[in-house]
């Protein structure tokens, strides 16, 4: 029996406002259903005395410490730049104002 139905499935598809037709449902709840049964396989084998992990490597932070340095003044680069307002670069609008 699947675990997760037509319907279900439907449902994700409007939550994430996907326009699918009856065939993709049908597609889509196979593998869905293939992938929550390989998730479960996974949960079952998990061992308690095993911690979770995020990687399969210990992972260390390669990235430097922030330091203060020099830099250009605000009005140097702001001269430079093509256009300026506020003491702000201005951009293009690129986004409508909600109604």
């Amino acid at each position: 029996m699947p675990s997760i139905s037509r319907a279900e499935v439907a449902h994700l598809a409007r939550l994430a406002r996907l326009a699918v037709t009856d065939q993709e449902l049908d597609v889509f709840a196979g593998q869905l259903d293939v992938i929550l049964g390989s998730v479960a396989r996974v949960g079952a084998v998990a061992a308690d005395d095993i911690p979770p992990t995020t990687h399969a490597v210990p992972v260390t932070n390669v990235l430097r410490p922030d330091e203060l340095r020099p830099s250009l003044a605000r009005d140097e680069v702001l001269a430079a730049a093509p256009a300026a307002q506020g003491g702000r670069f201005r951009v293009p609008r690129i986004l409508d104002d909600p109604e």
